[in-house]
C-alpha cells in the first residue's frame, strides 16, 4: 500500500502546484461523462495525444474522461506483435499488447505533467503485469510516449515517485515509444457509462472512479 504522505509531496514539486482540492487532501485516499465526438472540436483548438495502460482498460477510460480538458478517451490496444488484434486475443497474453486509453487533450487546459498525476492516481504501480485480480501482460503499468519531451516528464516523475518512497515497493511502469494504437470493439469503448449496473462496474470501476472525483474535484468537467 502506498505512503501516501510521501506520495502527495513529490507529486505537487514535479507537478508544477496541481489545483487538488483541500477536501480531497484530508483523507489521503488510498488510490486513487461521456466522451465528447471529435467532430465538435473546432480545428483550431491545440490538441495533443497521449496514451496509458494501467490494468483494465474500462477503469482508466472512466476517470480520464471526467477531467476538464480531455476531449476523447478511447480505449484500445498498444505494445503488441500482431497487427489489429481482438479483445479475445489481446486477453489470452500471447499478443505482447497492453490495453491502453489513447486520450486527445487540450494542453492550454490540461497539462502533460498533470495527466501524469493523474496515471499514477489510477492504479498500483508497483504491480507487474496485474491490477489486483487483473493478471496478465496485457494489465501491465505503461506510458506510450509521443515525443522526447513526454519521455523526459515519465522517466523525471517516476524518479521522483522512487526517490521519495512514494510506495513501500518500486514503481515499474514501463516507459516505451507509442507504437500502432489499435482501438477496441465498440462494445468496449464508454463501457462504465453504458453498463453502469453491471457487478464489475458496480464493485471496482465505481469506487476508483469516486476516489478519482475527490482527488480531482477542481478538475472535473462542467456539468
Amino acid at each position: 500500500m502506498a505512503n501516501y504522505r510521501l506520495f502527495f509531496a513529490p507529486v505537487f514539486l514535479v507537478c508544477n502546484a496541481l489545483l487538488f482540492s483541500n477536501c480531497a487532501l484530508e483523507k489521503y485516499s488510498k488510490k486513487i461523462p461521456e466522451n465528447q465526438n471529435l467532430i465538435s472540436i473546432t480545428k483550431t483548438t491545440n490538441m495533443d495525444t497521449a496514451t496509458f495502460g494501467a490494468g483494465c482498460f474500462w477503469c482508466i477510460e472512466a476517470q480520464f474522461s471526467l477531467l476538464n480538458g480531455i476531449l476523447t478517451v478511447k480505449s484500445g490496444f498498444e505494445g503488441g506483435q500482431i497487427k489489429n488484434p481482438s479483445y479475445k486475443e489481446v486477453c489470452s497474453g500471447t499478443t505482447g499488447h497492453a490495453e491502453v486509453v489513447e486520450i486527445i487533450y487540450d494542453p492550454s487546459k490540461i497539462s502533460y505533467d498533470e495527466l501524469l498525476a493523474a496515471f499514477w492516481l489510477t492504479h498500483d504501480p508497483t504491480q507487474l503485469n496485474r491490477q489486483g485480480n487483473d493478471i496478465g501482460t496485457q494489465y501491465r503499468s505503461v506510458i506510450f510516449y509521443h515525443n522526447h519531451k513526454q519521455k523526459e516528464l515519465a522517466e523525471k516523475y517516476k524518479k521522483e515517485l522512487n526517490t521519495s518512497n512514494a510506495w513501500e515497493l518500486p514503481v515499474i511502469t514501463e516507459i516505451s515509444p507509442a507504437t500502432t494504437f489499435y482501438k477496441a470493439e465498440d462494445c468496449h469503448q464508454n463501457y462504465y457509462n453504458e453498463n453502469g449496473k453491471q457487478p464489475y462496474c458496480q464493485f471496482i470501476i465505481q469506487p476508483k472512479v469516486e476516489k478519482f472525483k475527490k482527488v480531482f474535484a477542481a478538475k472535473m468537467k462542467a456539468h
